[in-house]
């Protein structure tokens, strides 16, 4: 479990994070979501120790990460995919990571067949694209096999089956009862992927529930309601009947009514004292991209002048990072898939096709040397 008590960090005058207190609990993905500039990477690099909080403390299962023995066997991070040295090839940068915590080379092949680069293995990162990058960063994650886990954008630069992949990774890891922390801006992977989400703004904390709970507390559930086809006053006189009994209705493009403040049995009584008959009577639910939209509208840092001027969202607090003292509002308080196995040697996408091999195959298959040419 990761838990976090009163985490702030200010460089000089600005504050990054600010007063910040949460947990994450193993068995469950978790999300954490922020606009740009919110302090989740201040926040994940204070987990993992690369920043020294100015006050407050983070722990890992009760320890500080720099305490931990062995921490790549106990904790694994992707926080930048870029993080390795272009000359040397994929095996061989995990090889050195595992030598370095005493984990035996055969893993090393176990992750790379894992995240499906086994064909690759030996290609020299620096060809790799954004997408081989993330797999090749995902591995060194999960090579020291550890119970908690740190992944910042994963699917980024990944292609659907990629996105796939990494979905269904998390969701076992989590079902094996290790502690995954994902920060993310896809919110509708959010919404396939996370069980629970941590949502900051301007480094202070903003909401902290369950996926459900967030979008419910952060949304108005509304009833579409369609009737049959035939004089517009039909539409007019439900429209009032409506409006009579204390729902607030919209008019849909399409000719469908939004109704919310009348729960679906009422609509329908209505509608049926009224003598209007009903096509369609439907609950809807925003998605978690419109929750989120609502709760973080007003931390949003960086803002299209075009969206100010047309009045599309409210003035935001005073520019820049968590000031000690500005609180931000607070609200109220997915079936398991299948693991997703990579493709057999033969025909995994990132290798060349045999028939026609890539052209600088042969110098990538080279031994690698750190001697100078020269």
């Amino acid at each position: 479990m990761i838990e976090a008590i009163g985490l702030t960090k200010r460089y000089g005058a600005k504050t990054a994070v600010h007063n910040l207190s949460f947990q994450v609990r193993p068995g469950a993905v978790t999300g954490f979501l922020g606009p740009n500039g919110s302090g989740k990477s201040t926040t994940m690099r204070m987990i993992l120790g690369l920043d020294q909080p100015t006050s407050g403390h983070v722990t890992i299962g009760g320890h500080p990460f720099r305490s931990l023995p062995n921490a790549p066997r106990q904790v694994g991070a992707l926080l930048d995919a870029k993080a390795v040295h272009g000359g040397r090839s994929a095996r061989n940068h995990l090889l050195s990571l595992a030598q370095l915590a005493g984990i035996p080379a055969a893993r090393v092949d176990e992750v790379l067949g894992v995240v499906g680069l086994q064909d690759v293995a030996r290609r020299r990162s620096k060809g790799f694209s954004l997408g081989m990058g993330q797999r090749l960063g995902i591995a060194a994650a999960l090579l020291g096999d550890p119970q908690v886990l740190l992944f910042d954008e994963p699917v980024n630069g990944l292609d659907p089956e990629g996105i796939l992949w990494v979905r269904n990774l998390m969701k076992m890891l989590a079902s094996e009862g290790r502690t995954v922390f994902v920060s993310s801006h896809l919110m509708s992977e959010m919404a396939l992927t996370a069980d629970h989400l941590i949502v900051i703004g301007r480094g202070q904390l903003l909401s902290d529930m369950s996926v459900k709970d967030f979008i419910s507390a952060n949304s108005a559930d509304f009833a579409r309601v369609r009737v049959a086809d035939g004089p517009a006053e039909r539409r007019e006189k439900l429209t009032a009947s409506l409006t009579e009994a204390g729902g607030q209705v919209m008019s849909e493009p399409g000719g469908a009514l939004r109704v919310t403040g009348l729960p679906l049995p009422r609509i329908s009584d209505v509608a049926h004292e009224a003598d209007v008959r009903l096509w369609e009577l439907s609950p809807h639910q925003a998605s978690l991209e419109e929750a989120y939209m609502r709760m973080t509208q007003g931390v949003v840092d960086y803002r299209s002048t075009v969206d100010q001027k047309a009045g599309l969202q409210p003035p935001a607090p005073p520019h820049g990072y968590a000031q000690p003292g500005y609180e931000v509002p607070q609200p109220p308080e997915t079936p398991q898939q299948n693991w997703y196995a990579p493709p057999p040697p033969g025909q995994n996408p990132y290798a060349a096709a045999p028939d026609r091999p890539a052209p600088a195959a042969p110098d990538l298959t080279k031994r690698e040397t750190s001697e100078d040419p020269r």
